[in-house]
């Protein structure tokens, strides 16, 4: 499992962000309604997960504002949400950002780096210069 926490969308944007995102491939179960009322249920995985919700890739069409329910795959828990963001993605899959209806930063069973919290913060520069020390010069024989 890789693990990378940073804002997966750079620029102005990321200054609004109200949790930090980290990538993560989470295995969910997508279920909602058609527009015809008829249920869909969908497997996935996240792209991107935050303490508000998720970047998720979908087959199935939705629209804005959207309710669905997710179920993570490994702990069996279920939330809803709302459909916030749709982009196109590949191979016929969407980008979807989802919502959580309440804040859960536990569903997805990571902690989550405070707000103001990046690679330039005093905690990141500890780790960076926890380096292997420099090898002791080489005696010269005189």
């Amino acid at each position: 499992m890789t693990v990378v926490a940073h804002n997966a969308r750079p620029g102005s944007i990321a200054h609004q962000r109200r949790s930090q995102r980290i990538l993560l491939s989470v295995p969910l179960v997508v279920s909602g309604k058609h527009a015809n009322g008829a249920p869909f249920t969908e497997r996935t995985t996240t792209l991107v997960v935050s303490a508000h919700g998720a970047l998720i890739l979908l087959r199935e069409p939705v629209i804005l504002e959207q309710t669905l329910n997710i179920t993570h795959v490994v702990t069996g828990e279920k939330l809803a949400c709302t459909v916030k963001d749709i982009s196109p993605g590949t191979d016929g899959l969407r980008e979807i950002g989802i919502e959580f209806a309440q804040s859960s930063a536990r569903f997805w069973r990571v902690s989550f780096p405070p707000p103001d919290w990046g690679p330039r913060s005093p905690e990141a520069k500890r780790f960076a210069n926890q380096s292997v020390p420099p090898a002791k010069p080489a005696e010269v024989k005189k």
